[in-house]
C-alpha cells in the first residue's frame, strides 16, 4: 500500500479496512489478522496496528474478544450505515475536486 504523506498512516489503513468491510471483502463476523500480522502486512509498528483496531472498535466496526482476536461486526445495520457514510464522503470529495478544477 502506498501511503499518502499528508494523512496519518493509521487512518489510511483503518479506512482501507472499512472499505473492505463495506464491500464484503471482509464479511460480517470474519476474524481480522492479529495486531502483529497486520503490522507485518502493512509494514507498520505493532502499536500503530493496535491503534487501528482500537479506532475500528470505538466506531463499532469490529469487536475484540479476549483470547480469540478481533472480528468484523455482525451488525448489518452498522455496516449499511458505514457504507452510506463512506459513499457520501466519496461524493463530497468528487464534487470538491470538480469545483476546484473549474476555478
Amino acid at each position: 500500500m502506498n501511503f499518502d504523506p499528508m494523512a496519518p498512516i493509521w487512518l489510511q489503513i483503518a479506512t482501507r479496512l472499512k472499505q473492505q468491510i463495506v464491500t464484503g471483502v471482509l464479511p460480517p463476523g470474519v476474524k481480522l489478522p492479529g495486531g502483529r500480522d497486520l503490522a507485518l502486512q502493512f509494514g507498520i509498528n505493532p502499536n500503530t496496528a493496535a491503534r487501528i483496531y482500537q479506532e475500528l472498535e470505538r466506531e463499532g466496526v469490529c469487536d475484540t474478544r479476549r483470547g480469540l482476536g478481533t472480528f468484523v461486526t455482525d451488525d448489518e445495520e452498522k455496516i449499511r450505515a458505514l457504507r452510506e457514510e463512506m459513499a457520501l464522503q466519496s461524493v463530497r470529495r468528487f464534487m470538491a475536486d470538480l469545483s476546484n478544477r473549474r476555478s
